[in-house]
C-alpha cells in the first residue's frame, strides 16, 4: 500500500531554510519505503529564486510538477507558496519518462518517449501522472488522445502548468529541479495502485438554452457553428465585444457533448484568430455540440463540495488525495474569496486523509462512458480528483 507525506514552504530567498522545512515535515527517516516519487507544484518565483531546484536536488528521489498557483497542503494554502506530495511504497514501482521538445510533432515525441520507456515491459500502467507547460500552439487533447493510444488506454491524470502573469511566460513543467517551457514529464506507475477519479465542472443548469453543432473545425480552432461563421454565432448571443478580448469569456465556458455516450467536457475559448475563428484551450471536433454556459463563485463551490463529498465516501482505506482545479474557476473566486475552493477541500478532509490541491491551465482526467467504460480526456475548467 502507498504512504503519502505532504510538505510545504514559503520560503522563497534561503534554501537552507526551505531544505529543512521540507525535510522536517516529511520525516523521510522513518517513512521512506523501497520506491518513492515527489509531486510538486510551487510558485514561478521559487524557480527563479532555484529554490525549487535545491529542495529537488537535496531529495532522495525524482520529483515531477508543475508552476501554479494558489496551492495547498494540509491545512495550508497560498498563492507563493511550494509545496510537494511523496508517494512512497513497497510494492508499486514508478517509472519517470521526460520528453524532448514538444514544440515539433508533439503526438510523436510523446508515443516514442512512451515507447522507449516501457519497450521492457507487457504489463500497461496502473497509473499515468501527466505534466506539461503551457504552449497555446499544442492541444492538450492530443497528449491525452496519444498517451491513451499508446498506453493502451491505462488512465492519465494531471495538469497543465499555470501562472499568475498576464502573458502566462512562466508556465514551466518541472523535473528534478529542472524547468522546461516545451517538454512532457510523465511517471508511470505499476503495481499495487487502484486510483478512483472524480471531476467536477459546471452544473447542468448553468447551461444556457441555445446550443450549437460544430460543423467546422481544426484541432482547437471553432471556424464554423451551425454552418455560420464564429462571429455571426456569438453576435447571436450579444457575445461579440466580450469575444474579442482574450480570456474575457473566461466566465462563459461551454459544455462539449461529442455524442459518444461520454459525460459533456468543459472547454473555454481563449480569443479570436485573426481569421476571426474561435481559439480554444482544447479540441472541438466537427460533429460536436456545444452549450454556452454560465460559472459564478457560488457554482464553483457547489460543484467542488459535491465532489468533495462523493470523495469522502471512498476515502476508507485510501492513502492520498491529488487535485488540480482549473484556473478559470479560480478567477471567480478573486479578492476576498481566493482561496474559498481550497478553504473548502481543507475543511472537508481536515485530519482525514494527506492531500496537495493546485491550479492548473488543463486538466488530465479519465470520465466514464454510458457503459461505465474510462476515457482518459482533456478538461477545462474543471476541477479534478485523483484518490489512491
Amino acid at each position: 500500500m502507498i504512504r503519502t507525506l505532504t510538505a510545504c514552504t514559503t520560503e522563497v530567498d534561503d534554501d537552507i531554510i526551505a531544505i529543512e522545512e521540507i525535510k522536517s515535515q516529511l520525516k523521510l527517516e522513518t517513512k521512506l519505503l523501497k520506491n518513492s516519487i515527489g509531486i510538486i507544484a510551487c510558485h514561478y518565483e521559487f524557480v527563479i529564486s532555484g529554490i525549487a531546484k535545491a529542495v529537488c536536488d537535496a531529495l532522495p528521489f525524482d520529483v515531477v510538477g508543475t508552476i501554479s498557483s494558489p496551492l495547498s497542503v494540509n491545512g495550508k494554502a497560498d498563492s507563493l507558496l511550494l509545496t510537494i506530495m511523496v508517494l512512497t511504497c513497497d510494492d508499486v514501482e514508478f517509472v519517470k519518462v521526460l520528453t524532448p521538445s514538444l514544440l515539433e510533432q508533439p503526438g510523436k515525441v510523446i508515443a516514442e518517449s512512451y515507447k522507449a520507456a516501457t519497450a521492457e515491459r507487457d504489463e500497461r500502467p496502473a497509473l499515468i501522472l501527466a505534466y506539461a507547460p503551457f504552449m497555446s500552439q499544442n492541444s492538450g487533447d492530443e497528449y491525452v488522445n496519444v498517451i491513451t493510444e499508446v498506453s493502451n488506454a491505462a488512465p492519465c491524470f494531471g495538469t497543465i502548468a499555470i501562472d499568475d502573469m498576464p502573458d502566462y511566460s512562466n508556465c514551466f513543467m518541472l523535473h528534478n529541479g529542472e524547468h522546461y517551457s516545451d517538454r512532457m514529464s510523465m511517471v508511470l506507475i505499476y503495481g499495487n495502485i487502484h486510483p478512483k477519479f472524480y471531476i467536477a465542472n459546471i452544473s447542468p443548469d448553468k447551461a444556457l438554452d441555445k446550443s450549437a453543432i460544430i460543423t467546422k473545425s481544426e484541432g482547437h480552432v471553432i471556424m464554423e457553428l451551425n454552418g455560420r461563421s464564429v462571429d455571426e454565432f456569438f453576435e447571436s448571443l450579444g457575445l461579440t465585444k466580450a469575444s474579442e478580448e482574450t480570456y474575457a469569456m473566461s466566465s462563459l465556458p461551454f459544455l462539449l457533448d461529442y455524442n459518444d455516450g461520454t459525460p459533456k467536457v468543459s472547454k473555454i475559448f481563449v480569443s479570436l484568430t485573426p481569421e476571426r475563428y474561435a481559439l480554444c484551450a482544447g479540441a472541438t471536433p466537427e460533429g460536436s455540440t456545444l452549450n454556452i454556459a454560465t460559472t459564478d463563485k457560488e457554482d464553483v463551490l457547489l460543484t467542488s463540495e459535491q465532489a468533495a463529498d462523493l470523495i469522502l465516501g471512498d476515502i476508507e482505506g485510501a492513502s492520498g488525495l491529488l487535485i488540480y482545479s482549473c484556473i478559470a474557476r479560480s478567477m471567480v473566486l478573486i479578492g476576498e474569496h481566493q482561496y474559498s475552493e481550497i478553504d473548502l477541500i481543507n475543511k472537508k478532509t481536515a485530519g482525514k486523509l494527506p492531500f496537495m490541491m493546485a491550479y492548473s491551465g488543463g486538466e488530465f482526467c479519465p470520465t466514464q462512458d454510458s457503459n461505465n467504460k474510462a476515457i482518459n480526456r482533456f478538461h477545462n475548467n474543471a476541477f479534478i480528483a485523483c484518490l489512491f
